[in-house]
This record gives structure tokens, C-alpha cells and sequence, in this order.
């Protein structure tokens, strides 16, 4: 049986838009806790010649970001400031009589200084030499929506065939090669068909299903949950949680139910999706319940293991994590000290436990063309569960031994195992309930309503914008980037955790209102009338500041295109 292991790395759009809590740091924090460890656990098994072919995803927003040379500087600075922590911190815990603690500011030192070594040897280019691992065959890098939209929910489907069309794009430009692979953010997917989301506010239609917008932009094949399969019960990966924190943390759910036959399709078989008979089929792989519970759960998995680093407990204001879990239900004032070595032997176990679960796996169901698929979010390693880098360097090590069990990126197993049923998959995600809920409820209706509006003006006014001259031109590449960052999914998610609220509205409302007064000016504009210096002076200095996407002119012209191909072909 093959085991695919996926990995989705996203954050939203936060260069220039401060440093702390919820800027630059917040990337900074990502990369050196997740991204340049994971660059060096997949080098180190590259060196051991161990295969590890995951299958790693970089939403185009986070790519450019993590590309983008101010980037560079923010993180160096970051690191410093760990680095003067660590030197200042002995002195105040001997102070306070928190001696105990002084050791782990040198584990903390040495691991800091060995990162941003990493990081200057690679020239600062950590998506160029996460290109070089795939280049070399050691993994396969998925694509996704530009600005992790949610789908379902946008208005317009040049809406989302913009997300899909620039995703490819960008993807193209910042790792070479098409992708395969599309992560559809949040897992969410709509099938073909009446859709009508807020009852009563905007005609409803029949609208095509997202595999069908996912063929139309090239894309082989997706992600998707096993209860939208009809092959399990609903995780649930996302509740309440604070912004930028352990979204696995948020995992309150019950240990599902068996899956497969005969209560429903088995989530060990990858499936065809098609939405009509006119449009090329895209295939899905689904999440195993059962596994992915195991890692991704705090109360029913590893990561509340008592010898793991502590999240929650950071010291102020040096923001040294300095102690372990302890317990389940440990107060916060009660945790004990960090111990390096004993958290490092517990992923050892847990990697041999999650090995030994997948031969289990592969023994219950005897399927030679049978797949185990693992997804998570990337933060989940490093950030969140701290200990999860070792785990899967562990786990990879530890598979190399077993024969039972394959691991292969994801289109190694479609090409050598070609799916042979074709599914129609429910509408939903992989958040909280499964369904769309996370997203749109009663406190997030308000920003859909807004983005439809502003869908609406952007739309309207793109047309005659893009066969104007270039100042009109650049005037509509800047409103379909704030259209685009406006669109993105945290937004709802974080009003909808009630923690962080006021920062998202105001993400989300600035790039709203920006879209929209740019599209406004390209509106009033008459024909054949030069465009305003107002229009263009506002575009430019929104493009100091989201200065993001370089090829959103030609999947926009390409979003139109296929729309118009749409409209005079309907099936």
C-alpha cells in the first residue's frame, strides 16, 4: 500500500502591514519554526539517502512572500532578536530563581544559529531550494488557489478561475514547473448546481462544480475529506482557536467511526470527479480519518504527548518557550521544565507507532493500488507541535525498513495506480462540522455580502480596463491584487475564532475598499477619455505596499477568456 504524506504551507498576504502581533513576525515566526527546519530535516534524509517523497504545497500568496526581498531582511532581524534573548535570558531566570531553565537558552542558541546558517547558505532563497529538492526528485510541490479563497463562496466564477488561473501562474514562475496537484484551500468544494448561499440575496443559479473550474485550469488532482467522499465521519480540523496558534489544538471531536464499505466508499482508493460529460475528469485523493487523527489531534494523538514542548507557555518578552506539556490538564503556572532528549525519544516512539499503523493499515485492507493519504497544515510541524520535524524524519527512516508500506508523492501513485470509479463528492471542507460553517455564519455573513459587491464592481470594470493603454492596465492588475487578498479565507476564519476580530476586519475591509475605488475610477473613466492621475497615483501607492503577483494580467485576461468560452458553451 502507498502512503502519501501532504503537506499545505499558507499564510495570508503580511509584508508591510506592521511586524507585531499579526505582520511580518508572524511569517518570520513561521519560517524559522516550520520552513527552514523542514528544509533541513528533508536535506538531512537527502544526505542519508532515505526516501522522503512528500508532497509540499506553497499557496502562491505564501510563496511570494517567502520570496519577496524585503522578506529577507525582516527575517534576519527576527532571528537577532532571538539570538539577544537567548544571551540576556540566563541573567534574569538566575535572578528570579528559575535556574533550572538556563540550560535550554543554549539549546535554544545553538538551534537559532544553526537556522540562520541554513538560511544565508541557501543565499536567503528558501522557495529556490525547496525548487532544488524537487528538481532532484526528492519531492513534489502542489499548487493552489492564489489568496486561498474559499471557493465555494465567491460570487463571480471569473472569481474563481482567477484564483485558479494565477495560482498555476505563479506556481510556474517561482518553481518552474506546472503543478500536478491543487490544494483547494480549506479543502472546500461545491459539485455542480443550484447555488444559492445566503437564501434570498443574489439570484440563484446553476453554477459548475469546482473540479470542473480545477480541469479547466490544468490541474490533475485534489485533496479532499473523507466525510465529502462519503467514506467517513467529519474531523473537523479547525474551532476555536486563536490567530496564528495550534490550529490542531482546536481538534474536539470524537475518534471516528470505521470507514469503508459497506457504510461507504473507502478512503484508501483515489477517485475520478467529474462534474459533466464535457469536462476532463480531475482526480481526488482522500484524507484517512483514522491516521490523520493520530498526528493531528492534541487529545487523541501525539502532539499532547507530557514530554513535548508547551505551546502556550511563552516567557515575556523574550518569547522563549522553556517548558513541556507536563499533562493533559496541567495549569500553565505548573508546567515543569523542557527536556531536549526526552521530547526527541517520544517522536522516535510515536514515529514507530504511526509506521506500525500504516502496516496495520495495509494488513486490514490488502490493496496493492490501495493509498493511506495523510494531510496537513506544514505549521502543524515545528510551530504548533514542535517536536513534529523529528517525527517525520523518524517516520521516513523508519518506513525505508518496512516492506509493506510505499511512500510515493501523490502523482507517482496516480500515475502508477490510475483511479477506476468515478465519485460525486458532497459540498463541504475540513473545517469544524464539515461543512461551510467556519466561514460563513452569522458573524461572517456581513464580509460576504461585501466581497459579492465588490466582486460585482471589479468584474464590471475589468473588461474595457484591460484593452485600454498600460496605465489603465496597471490600474486594474492593482484592484484584481486587492480583489484577490480580499478574498482570502483567514479573514472569516479568524472573526469566526472571536479571537484577533478587529485585525481581520480591517485586512479585510482596507483591501475591499481598495479593490473597489479602483474599480469605481476605471467605471467613471469614459470612452476613449485618458484615466484619472487620481486612479493611477492610488494604484501605485497601493502597489508600494501589496506589491505581489507580477502575472496577474495574464490569468485575468485568461479568466475572462474562459468565461466567454462559458457563456457561448454552457455545458
Amino acid at each position: 500500500m502507498d502512503f502519501v504524506l501532504a503537506l499545505h504551507s499558507h499564510l495570508p498576504w503580511v509584508l508591510h502591514h506592521g511586524r507585531w502581533p499579526h505582520g511580518s513576525d508572524w511569517l518570520c515566526e513561521a519560517a524559522l519554526d516550520t520552513y527552514l527546519p523542514l528544509l533541513e530535516r528533508l536535506r538531512g534524509l537527502e544526505a542519508a539517502g532515505v526516501p522522503a517523497p512528500v508532497s509540499l504545497g506553497f499557496t502562491p500568496v505564501l510563496a511570494n512572500q517567502l520570496s519577496h526581498p524585503s522578506f529577507a531582511a525582516e527575517l534576519e532581524t527576527f532571528i537577532a532578536h532571538r539570538l539577544e534573548a537567548c544571551e540576556k535570558t540566563p541573567a534574569s531566570l538566575a535572578a528570579t530563581g528559575d535556574a533550572e531553565l538556563i540550560p535550554l537558552t543554549a539549546f535554544w542558541r545553538a538551534r537559532f544559529q544553526r537556522l540562520v546558517s541554513l538560511y544565508r547558505a541557501v543565499d536567503g532563497d528558501l522557495i529556490g531550494a525547496f525548487r532544488q529538492l524537487q528538481n532532484a526528485g526528492r519531492l513534489e510541490i502542489m499548487g493552489s488557489a492564489a489568496t486561498h479563497g474559499y471557493l465555494p463562496l465567491l460570487a463571480r466564477d471569473e472569481s474563481i478561475r482567477l484564483q485558479l488561473f494565477l495560482g498555476r501562474t505563479e506556481h510556474r514562475r517561482l518553481f518552474g514547473v506546472d503543478p500536478a496537484g491543487c490544494w483547494l484551500p480549506e479543502c472546500a468544494y461545491r459539485p455542480r448546481g443550484r447555488w444559492e448561499p445566503l437564501p434570498g440575496e443574489r439570484p440563484a443559479r446553476v453554477r459548475r462544480g469546482i473540479e470542473e473550474h480545477l480541469a479547466a485550469a490544468g490541474f490533475r488532482y485534489f485533496y479532499t475529506d473523507a466525510h465529502l467522499a462519503h467514506a467517513g465521519t467529519a474531523l473537523g480540523a479547525y474551532a476555536d482557536v486563536p490567530l496564528g496558534a495550534e490550529r490542531f489544538d482546536a481538534e474536539r471531536h470524537d475518534v471516528p467511526r470505521p470507514v469503508g464499505p459497506p457504510d461507504g466508499h473507502s478512503p484508501y482508493h483515489a477517485y475520478r470527479v467529474t462534474g459533466n460529460r464535457n469536462t476532463r475528469a480531475v482526480e481526488t485523493l482522500v484524507r484517512d480519518p483514522r491516521s490523520s487523527l493520530q498526528v493531528w489531534s492534541r487529545h487523541h494523538g501525539y502532539p499532547g504527548d507530557e514530554w513535548y514542548l508547551e505551546f502556550h507557555k511563552i516567557r515575556w518578552p523574550d518569547g522563549l518557550k522553556l517548558w513541556r506539556v507536563t499533562g493533559p490538564n496541567t495549569d500553565l503556572g505548573a508546567k515543569r521544565p523542557y527536556e531536549p532528549c526526552r521530547a526527541a525519544e517520544r517522536a522516535a516512539a510515536h514515529a514507530a507507532h504511526f509506521a506500525s499503523l500504516l502496516v496495520a493499515i495495509a494488513a486490514e485492507h490488502h490493496e496493492s493500488r490501495g493509498v493511506v493519504v495523510a494531510p496537513f497544515d506544514t505549521e502543524l510541524f515545528g510551530h504548533w507541535w514542535f517536536e513534529g520535524l523529528e517525527f517525520l524524519e523518524a517516520l521516513y527512516t523508519r518506513l525505508a525498513q518496512e516492506p509493506g508500506v510505499r511512500p510515493v508523492s501523490a502523482t507517482r501513485h496516480l500515475e502508477d495506480h490510475a483511479p477506476r470509479q468515478s465519485l460525486r463528492l458532497a459540498a463541504g471542507s475540513w473545517g469544524a462540522g464539515g461543512d461551510h460553517g467556519m466561514w460563513l455564519n452569522e458573524q461572517t455573513a456581513w464580509t460576504w455580502r461585501r466581497l459579492w459587491q465588490v466582486e460585482d464592481a471589479f468584474w464590471d470594470a475589468a473588461p474595457r480596463a484591460l484593452a485600454a493603454g498600460p496605465a489603465w492596465r496597471a490600474v486594474v492588475a492593482q484592484a484584481a491584487r486587492e480583489l484577490l487578498l480580499a478574498q482570502s479565507s483567514d479573514w472569516q476564519f479568524i472573526i469566526s475564532t472571536g479571537v484577533a476580530g478587529d485585525y481581520a476586519e480591517r485586512r479585510f475591509l482596507g483591501h475591499c475598499e481598495a479593490a473597489e475605488r479602483l474599480a469605481i475610477m476605471l467605471t467613471a473613466a469614459g470612452d476613449g477619455e485618458a484615466l484619472g492621475a487620481a486612479a493611477v497615483r492610488a494604484a501605485d501607492e497601493l502597489a508600494a505596499r501589496d506589491d505581489l503577483f507580477p502575472d496577474v494580467l495574464p490569468a485575468l485576461e485568461l479568466a475572462l477568456a474562459d468565461e466567454q468560452r462559458v457563456i457561448a458553451d454552457p455545458a
